[in-house]
């Protein structure tokens, strides 16, 4: 069984089983051209794959990617849509922290790509998206796959979903606007960039004199900058507050082991929001639960408890990351710390805003906050027995029978609890949008997250190495939510660190969508685990509509055997019918092997997902 000690970030080698025997150094071109610079500057950001669909307006840049891949930088890895390129990018993106980049050429290949792009700018994900065009002097005489402003005009669709939304009609363009881009996707807030660039202009060499600007100067970190007025005014709030409440968001990650000794020097409890849960160890005593979409109606009592002082951090307050944009936290007891404007902005009411990185200004408040008489911290809270995690565990979730529910079918809460507990505790876990995402966000709680603990407590994976900037166990989308992502997303991840093991949790309804990307993690090795949830159905429509009174239509799905769909495409299936079979899958020994497997999970589909939220918020709810 191979070991998962170590979750650091794999080197670029990952792909050189397709490159050998491909690095004949006379096939060199003498001279470089614009495609080529366009790949020497992601090799200055440290991006290690560009993930696309080939096309003929975009040859040159595959030109240049496959000379690249010779000299051991940037590295193609082809998706089976262009869609599921973006989505890689994505997960990609936030593993690692860096930049994520997909490629695709014009016309479909471009549109394919904007439901992926448009989920990255909701979710503030760094992306580099570049799209071909046809040559420039064919513009406006109905070239194959025209997309620009004469033809099917893609910057248009492009332009209110990315940061930066650029053609290049000339090549000595292309050195300033790549910069420009770079920057506005790694900037606060965060999202795609997206350059079109006609064939022509990839071809075309650079000059000898080129003047380039200094990618790899993008690799400084930018200025950590904080309001300290408004930092020292928190900390002023925080000395007389009583037992203050601490919201946790996706902008979190950097800080989550500050963030566990502010809660333990200001003797406060802390909450998550849905895509915030993957930072913290939902074992530790503090804990009260998600306040949101899939949450726990303990968050949401301790928030209607009226606490003086809630603090939230990286959250920008969409419909499912504030209870519906409930009035228990949006009031004047809220701070809203962040690093972006237009998060901010959506929290008027707010007693404080605190501007700035957001790790920064946790730095901060941590050495205003220290001990006055100069002594240690009072000795770090002891993780809970894990009897007593358990019992806090059932006493937190809404259908604690249903864990121990025999026979079939599987019910998905049972499913869900028995991922936690019998995957490794470093796995990533990845859930697709709709019933997936409310059942992880709910009942998903890794068994055991204590390994190489940090102080404070907060999780740390195994092998005592801290984990990227963004890297989560749990990844979830909100605001956008396409479903399929998380297919895509998986693919990325386990490409950003292939010593840690994926779970990808999708319903057959997302499943049927974006499937055939599995055969991405097949040709790559990668152990990712994709668990099916099968019940015939869209669940979220089917339930919304018995929920709301509205009529059934429209949600079914054919009966579909996933398994053998995966073993037709060589990928070992598993067809779980029953709680017994589930028990008896031995989930390290799937996650160790060097490639995917895919779980068919025959789950009960008259169980109703903790989906009140929505409702209410659609105002559908009765």
């Amino acid at each position: 069984m191979a070991s998962f000690a170590a979750c650091n970030v794999e080197s670029n080698t990952a792909l050189a089983p397709f490159y050998n025997g491909a690095d004949d150094i006379s096939r060199e071109p003498t001279v470089r051209d614009a495609a080529d610079l366009l790949v020497d500057a992601l090799a200055a950001l440290g991006v290690e794959y560009v993930f696309g669909v080939p096309g003929g307006a975009i040859e040159p840049l595959y030109n240049a990617l496959a000379r690249s891949a010779r000299r051991g930088g940037p590295q193609a890895v082809v998706a089976r849509n262009e869609q599921g390129a973006a989505y890689m990018a994505d997960g990609y993106a936030r593993e690692t922290g860096r930049l994520g980049v997909c490629i695709a050429t014009s016309g479909p290949g471009a549109t394919n790509l904007i439901t992926g792009v448009a989920c990255a700018y909701d979710n503030n994900v760094p992306m580099l998206v570049i799209t071909g065009q046809p040559p420039i002097k064919n513009f406006g005489k109905g070239a194959l796959q025209e997309s620009s402003c004469t033809g099917i005009n893609t910057m248009a669709m492009f332009r209110p979903c990315t940061r930066y939304n650029s053609l290049v009609s000339h090549a000595e363009q292309l050195p300033t606007k790549l910069f420009n881009a770079l920057m506005q996707a790694q900037r606060a807030p965060s999202g795609p960039a997206h350059l079109s660039i006609p064939v022509d202009i990839l071809r075309q060499p650079l000059p000898a004199d080129q003047d380039l600007p200094d990618f790899a100067g993008l690799l400084r970190r930018s200025p950590a900058l904080v309001d300290l007025p408004a930092v020292r005014q928190l900390a002023r709030l925080l000395f007389s507050a009583r037992q203050p409440v601490w919201l946790i968001g996706d902008g979190c990650s950097e800080a989550a082991a500050d963030l566990m000794q502010l809660v333990q020097r200001t003797d406060g409890t802390f909450i998550t929001t849905p895509d915030g849960k993957g930072f913290v160890n939902p074992r530790h005593p503090r804990f009260r639960g998600v306040f949101g979409f899939g949450g726990h109606a303990c968050a949401a009592e301790l928030l209607q408890g009226e606490p003086d002082l809630v603090i939230a951090l990286g959250t920008g307050f969409g419909e499912f990351n504030s209870g519906g944009w409930s009035s228990a936290l949006l009031n004047s007891r809220l701070v809203h710390v962040d690093d972006s404007d237009e998060n901010l902005m959506r929290s008027p009411m707010a007693r404080l805003h605190v501007r700035g990185h957001i790790k920064s200004v946790c730095e901060q408040l941590v050495a205003l906050l220290a001990p006055s008489n100069g002594g240690a911290d009072a000795a770090v809270l002891p993780f809970l027995h894990p009897q007593m995690a358990r019992h806090s565990y059932e006493a937190m979730v809404d259908s604690p029978k249903a864990l121990y529910r025999e026979g079939g079918p599987v019910k998905p809460q049972r499913l869900v609890a028995t991922l936690g507990e019998r995957c490794p505790p470093q796995t990533r876990f990845v859930a697709d949008a709709g019933n997936s995402a409310a059942w992880a966000v709910h009942y998903l709680a890794p068994n055991d997250q204590r390994a190489g603990r940090m102080p404070g407590g907060a999780y740390l994976p195994a092998g005592k190495e801290r984990r990227s900037r963004n890297s989560s166990w749990l990844r979830v989308t909100m605001d956008f939510a396409p479903m399929g992502w998380a297919i895509g997303s998986a693919v990325g991840i386990a490409m950003a660190n292939r010593r840690c093991p994926v779970v990808c949790m999708t319903g057959d309804g997302s499943y049927l969508m974006n499937g055939q990307e599995i055969t991405v993690a097949a040709e790559l090795g990668l152990p990712v685990l994709y668990v099916v949830l099968n019940d015939g159905a869209l669940g979220m429509v089917k339930h919304g509509q018995r929920l709301a009174g509205a009529e059934p239509i429209g949600f079914q799905l054919p009966k579909v055997d996933f398994a053998a769909m995966a073993e037709s495409m060589g990928i070992p299936g598993i067809v779980v019918r029953t709680a017994e079979e589930l028990d008896a899958i031995d989930f390290p020994a799937l996650l160790s092997r060097g490639g995917p497997t895919l779980l068919d999970v025959r789950i009960d589909g008259e169980e109703v997902p903790p989906m009140n939220l929505r409702m209410k918020t659609l105002g559908t709810a009765r």
